[in-house]
């Protein structure tokens, strides 16, 4: 099953996102593999590319990954994540370019219908969230 990470400069946000979407995306009592990195190491304003590991890492079951990110500085703080993780895993690891809410209940939506779906598919999924915004 393909894990979620939700990156945010906000602690709160992270874990709002997370508590939002497993509520609406839990199946037959399972929780969904996803976790926040929000906030900086000392719970300030930021992003962390060590809470970002640790979450990456907590996250994967051997499927992938999928990262989404609130604003530029956490793309890079994910970046740097990933740059520090060995493979196999890193290379099952991949930054969603959506928006992070619509497009971490997206990747969710898809992950809880389909177990097997593959990480291509949750990422365009995710990534098909942008298109709510330009109707």
């Amino acid at each position: 099953m393909i894990g979620i990470v939700v990156v945010s400069h906000s602690n709160k946000v992270a874990e709002g996102i997370v508590d939002m979407v497993q509520k609406i995306s839990s199946r037959d009592g399972k929780k969904m593999p996803i976790y926040p990195a929000g906030g900086n190491m000392q719970g300030e304003m930021g992003t962390d590319p060590r809470k970002v590991l640790e979450a990456i890492k907590q996250a994967d079951s051997g499927d992938g990954v999928v990262v989404l990110c609130d604003l530029g500085s956490a793309v890079i703080s994910s970046q740097a994540a990933i740059a520090m993780l060995e493979e196999p895993l890193r290379s099952r690891v991949r930054i969603a370019d959506a928006p992070i809410l619509e497009g971490t209940v997206g990747a969710a939506v898809e992950v809880a219908s389909d177990a097997n779906s593959p990480l291509d598919l949750v990422i365009s999924t995710a990534e098909g969230a942008r298109q709510l915004h330009k109707r």
